[in-house]
């Protein structure tokens, strides 16, 4: 009986392990990630999100939640625990790109209860917050252009590139 009892037990936990793979590292998953939200002054970040699947093997290191389970970040939980599975993971899912625009505001504003996400930081803050953090415990690429070519109008706004100021010649030292 003890035997049977145990194999229901390694099925059942097989059953729950595979779930759980399959939720967080299952079909849907981008392989790449086109992350595009400073366009403006740099080009995109081709994220290569299978090869930090394969390296972390934990979906909730970046992600506050994996598909299909509750919040677990603390910070979300204390109004969100029981708000039951999460359909979405993505960062810009629960993130605005763009937290400060009128639109963003008016809505801040508008919001009924009154707003609970003054807090909660932007996209571009979210990407850079968990990147960054896991990345300097990590030993990964911290400096801004290891991960954002700078483009044209990053140069001019930089004054980097062609738009770099252009240092005076030195006058000639007279020998008299």
């Amino acid at each position: 009986m003890h035997a049977v009892k145990r194999q229901m037990i390694m099925l059942i936990i097989g059953t729950l392990v595979l779930l759980a793979s399959s939720v967080c590292f299952g079909t849907g998953i981008p392989d790449k990630i086109n992350i595009n939200v400073i366009q403006k002054y740099y080009a995109g970040v081709e994220f290569n999100h299978a090869s930090h699947i394969n390296s972390l093997k934990d979906c909730g290191l970046c992600h506050h939640h994996t598909t299909g389970a509750q919040v677990s970040d603390p910070n979300c939980a204390r109004c969100h625990k029981n708000s039951g599975a999460q359909p979405v993971v993505s960062c810009k899912g629960c993130h605005n790109a763009d937290p400060f625009s009128p639109e963003s505001l008016k809505e801040q504003r508008d919001q009924q209860p009154p707003v609970y996400h003054r807090d909660k930081p932007g996209l571009k803050a979210a990407y850079h917050m968990s990147c960054l953090g896991c990345h300097q415990k990590m030993g990964g690429p911290t400096g801004c252009e290891d991960c954002h070519k700078r483009n044209e109008k990053g140069d001019e706004l930089f004054r980097a590139g062609k738009f770099a100021p252009k240092t005076p010649a030195k006058p000639k030292k007279s020998h008299h």
